[in-house]
């Protein structure tokens, strides 16, 4: 393997610390605003406790870890659903109840070792899963790349936005397939600037709101107890706490595959309980200033592979121009003009892109869908979830959709009798 430019304890000079560091913010920008454009909260605010996350992620794992926070895709659904059944502050209190269960699954894996986590959660119940998070959002997607809405509050199809979804998703794709630098890391972020673009040579960008605002503004915070009220309910808990099911197998699997990539064993050290911690501590202050749930990123590990630079110093720049960038008024509302066609445009490719990466995982672990256990385990969680199944206890307490096709799965894991020992093989991600 090429060596690295500069390794995770190295400290690049300050010119080439200030490139590195923004072109490494950019590479993270544009998935890490798109999720709160998704489900309504501000992407100052996410951007800003990405920064935040990030240097918290880096203290905990006592700065032995070159990874990057951002908003986590796989809470899209239950934010929105908490939303609508419980106003904006649910969504928030459930993204603290999930920072919750980080901790203590944590501390179990420093006590016990993290084996016990992998025979919890092995491929057959997590792919199918992940493939339900990113097929439950295709209507979403789909409906936001053809539609406007209309005077009477529903909606109609409209050729000309879905000519800057078209275009979006297609810039989307070359800058993915057809490139093969830093430029193949932020097909998200290119896309949305040429949708954007497109839509303004079209005429369908109303820019007042960039007018309006000053140059250097604070983020909307949402304060518990001052911006909204809340009350906890079993419902709030089932609908964002299994997601972390999902997330906690995304964050093994990039700790084993960035560890590869720089030569060094993270699982071991700096601790997989310190990274998850680290990760739920993140979410925890997100969610406590109205921010989404954080995850590290993908984009992250693809960035160190193609530099190879892995300087810690470089992250921590990111995570500065981040926070930076959140008081960045005209920018944000720029951000707040994005037409909801570019927006569906591109995420067509990233909800399928999370669809197919279930799929994935249970073709690299070599899943025998010939074994009628996993063909009846997989079945009931992809049906389960998309479909949007429901158990209702009560008029306060009910369990739906992804969460309790999660729930389910591992359960089904554990009763079904045949059941053979195998981890998720991280390596191929």
């Amino acid at each position: 393997m090429t060596e690295a430019i500069l390794d995770v304890q190295d400290k690049p000079k300050t010119a080439q610390w200030i490139s590195l560091s923004l072109q490494h913010m950019f590479a993270m920008f544009g998935a890490t605003i798109l999720v709160p454009k998704l489900v309504g909260l501000s992407p100052a605010i996410a951007l800003l406790t990405s920064g935040i996350a990030t240097i918290i992620f880096i203290l905990i794992t006592q700065f032995k870890v070159p990874a990057y926070l951002g908003s986590s895709f796989a809470f899209i659904v239950p934010i929105t659903i908490a939303t609508e059944t419980g106003g904006i502050g649910s969504a928030m209190i459930g993204a603290m109840f999930v920072s919750v269960v980080y901790a203590l699954t944590a501390l179990l894996i420093w006590k016990t070792g993290y084996r016990w986590l992998m025979d919890l959660l092995p491929p057959i119940v997590v792919g199918p899963v992940i493939i339900v998070i990113g097929l439950a959002l295709s209507g979403t997607a789909v409906g936001m790349a053809m539609n406007i809405p209309t005077a009477d509050g529903g909606s109609a199809y409209s050729m000309l936005h879905f000519s800057a979804a078209l275009v979006t998703l297609a810039t989307a794709i070359i800058c993915n397939l057809y490139f093969k630098n830093i430029i193949s890391l932020m097909p998200i972020l290119i896309g949305i600037i040429v949708g954007y673009a497109y839509s303004a040579a079209i005429g369908i960008i109303d820019y007042t709101v960039i007018g309006q605002a000053s140059w250097f503004q604070v983020p909307d915070f949402l304060l518990p107890g001052i911006d909204y009220s809340f009350t906890v309910t079993p419902t709030l808990l089932f609908i964002m706490v299994p997601i972390a099911i999902v997330t906690i197998s995304e964050h093994i699997g990039h700790q084993l595959v960035l560890g590869k990539i720089v030569k060094r064993n993270y699982i071991k050290d700096p601790g997989l309980h310190r990274s998850i911690l680290g990760d739920g501590l993140g979410t925890l202050v997100s969610s406590l200033v109205g921010g989404p749930p954080k995850t590290t990123y993908g984009e992250n590990i693809g960035v160190l592979a193609i530099t190879r630079v892995y300087s810690i110093y470089v992250i921590i720049g990111a995570a500065v121009f981040a926070i930076l960038f959140s008081f960045f008024g005209k920018l944000m509302a720029a951000i707040e003009t994005i037409p909801a066609a570019v927006l569906g445009g591109i995420s067509i490719l990233l909800f399928g892109i999370i669809a197919s990466s279930g799929l994935r995982m249970l073709v690299d672990n070599k899943i025998d869908f010939g074994e009628k256990r996993n063909l009846v385990i997989s079945s009931v969680i992809l049906v389960i979830g998309i479909g949007g199944a429901k158990i209702e206890f009560s008029e306060t307490f009910s369990i739906e959709g992804m969460a309790l096709a999660a729930i389910i799965g591992v359960l089904l894991n554990l009763i079904l009798p045949g059941r053979v020992k195998q981890e998720i093989d991280f390596e191929s991600e």
